[in-house]
């Protein structure tokens, strides 16, 4: 069961983080698609710290992969692999049609719906 998470809807526009601990919850805007390329990785990090966030092994992350612009969600999705190998959490994924509003009720839906997707995409590189 998914408790406390950090939830990353960056497509390209209505840019959003969501943090849930201790039963409350938090959200974060972004105002531009520039600014969120450059610093969501430390957006996410001192909106974790001011709401005194333990990231562990319980902790999960929820990830919009899409629709939507293709910098902005492999820049998200790279922020949360990274936060995954570093911090051993739960990452999974939602595509962005399954969730109509950006609020907590919607968010718990999505996952007792099971609507999320733990199997996220691994790219293939060949040199």
């Amino acid at each position: 069961m998914i408790k406390d998470f950090l939830i990353i809807s960056c497509i390209g526009k209505n840019d959003k983080i969501g943090l849930k601990v201790n039963d409350n919850f938090f959200i974060h805007n972004f105002q531009t698609k520039i600014s969120n390329n450059d610093t969501l990785a430390l957006t996410i990090f001192n909106f974790t710290k001011e709401h005194k966030v333990k990231i562990d092994e319980n902790f999960s992350i929820l990830i919009n992969y899409g629709p939507g612009s293709f910098t902005t969600l492999r820049v998200a999705l790279a922020v949360a692999k990274g936060i995954r190998l570093s911090k051993n959490v739960k990452l999974y994924g939602f595509k962005n049609c399954r969730l109509s509003q950006f609020n907590l009720e919607n968010i718990e839906i999505l996952i007792k719906k099971n609507l999320i997707e733990k199997k996220l995409i691994k790219p293939l590189y060949i040199s």
